[in-house]
């Protein structure tokens, strides 16, 4: 049997025994809110499974990213009460956990082994030591990109490649005549959309958000050449439109076979190596996400789509259940059974890769290299006060970011020059953390 809960496989449908009447009667709903990627609503095509077992039935309330972490975000800051699982990621969690707005997860089953959380998710989903939300995912950011253009273009992709060679390769494999784009990359607005993507792509240039004084760092040079190299990239390489396409805008490119290269989250691995969804689906690569020619830090981000209980929901209990099915490392063997084990959920858990079937996963090995290799605690080449790759933990981030990214994506649509993007995101900045007490 595949699937345990929190009362153990035998005594949970020893509990739950009984006749039809009984078990409607005493039917219980909970409700969760998630993001619309293809993980999670493979999730909700084996809920049928959860609900035989527990008696629990569940309401999905499927959302775009940005609208879910508005929708979530409002909810858990009023206590609306809307949801009884919220998916959230490694920046609200720390602090929603320290606000007290989280039901924290320090009494899971010593079946559901906490311990066997990759450490970097374990600990970017923790406050102070206590577990305030379970991966279901994990990832990083690394490269994906067609083996059979790379070839024709006659070159070769590194390891760890540079800046300046994915320029070269995206020149190289541009072809509009046949629709295909050297390279596709997030610009859409939002802070975990386009501001997530441009962010690392700073970091990779030596750029950093804020100074050790929460000085707003976007009138220095590294911020100038890493926007100017990101616009003049996608302008000359990229797919009409970049400025509005998120993760599954590109996604859906690269499957099509329209993207040369594509740099985004790790978990996309499995769905453009799908023959099923991908045309490319026996040419694709994969690589380290790049950095800048003398820069230490690479682009790439630490993340987990992860779910968590709100506090004040009425069913703690059962949210409990739920969550330790769906991130387990049952449910993990269960779509491998289904599915094959490249389509279970990467980067949660250690001993997935330990498993011999998923060693043999051709994008398994750069998924957890690429996790270890970023460091929230040293996310940048000079100092910075804050945790955070692809963020910064502090509250007050995730607005003024996404002001930001709008001011970004408005460069990149041609609306406004690099230099006055910069120009608004360092008054943009400046201004909230004066008024925050940060300077």
């Amino acid at each position: 049997m595949f699937m345990r809960t929190a009362l153990g496989a035998a005594s949970a449908l020893a509990m739950l025994a009984g006749t039809a009447a009984f078990a409607e009667s005493h039917a219980k709903t909970i409700t969760i809110a998630t993001v619309n990627n293809g993980d999670m609503i493979r999730m909700q095509g084996y809920t049928d499974t959860f609900t035989e077992q527990t008696g629990i039935n569940v309401e999905w309330v499927t959302l775009e990213e940005n609208v879910l972490r508005q929708r979530v975000t409002t909810d858990v800051t009023t206590k609306g009460g809307q949801f009884d699982i919220m998916t959230i990621g490694m920046y609200e969690t720390p602090i929603w956990g320290a606000n007290g707005w989280l039901v924290p997860l320090n009494d899971l089953s010593a079946e559901y082994d906490v311990d066997d959380i990759l450490p970097a998710m374990r600990n970017g989903l923790s406050h102070d030591g206590t577990l305030y939300a379970a991966p279901f995912y994990g990832e990083s950011s690394m490269i994906m990109y067609r083996t059979d253009l790379m070839e024709a273009a006659g070159l070769e992709m590194p390891d760890a490649p540079t800046w300046q060679f994915i320029r070269e390769a995206a020149a190289a494999m541009d072809d509009p005549e046949n629709e295909i784009n050297g390279i596709c990359l997030r610009g859409k607005a939002g802070w975990g959309e386009g501001g997530a993507f441009i962010t690392v792509t700073a970091n990779s240039f030596g750029a950093r958000w804020f100074d050790e004084d929460w000085n707003a760092q976007f009138d220095q040079p590294e911020w100038a050449e890493a926007l100017n190299f990101y616009v003049n990239l996608m302008n000359d390489y990229g797919p009409e439109g970049y400025a509005t396409n998120g993760f599954n805008e590109n996604l859906n490119l690269f499957q099509q076979g329209k993207c040369g290269m594509w740099i985004d989250a790790t978990v996309a691995a499995s769905f453009v190596t799908n023959p099923n969804d991908s045309t490319v689906a026996d040419k694709v690569g994969f690589a380290l996400a790049p950095n800048s020619e003398g820069v230490e830090k690479r682009a790439n981000w630490l993340w987990a789509w992860a779910l968590a209980i709100p506090a004040g929901t009425q069913q703690e209990a059962e949210a409990k259940q739920f969550i330790e099915w769906a991130t387990s490392k049952d449910y993990i063997e269960l779509v491998a059974a289904n599915e094959g084990w490249a389509n279970v959920p990467p980067g949660a858990r250690t001993s997935l890769y330990e498993t011999a079937e998923y060693q043999e996963v051709p994008f398994a090995k750069m998924t957890l290299d690429s996790i270890n290799a970023a460091d929230p605690n040293d996310p940048t080449v000079d100092p910075v006060p804050y945790v955070g790759i692809q963020f910064v933990a502090i509250p007050e981030f995730a607005g003024m970011a996404t002001e930001v990214s709008q001011e970004f994506s408005a460069a990149y649509a041609g609306q406004q020059s690099v230099e006055e993007a910069l120009e608004k995101a360092q008054a943009i900045t400046n201004e909230v953390m004066e008024g925050a007490g940060y300077r």
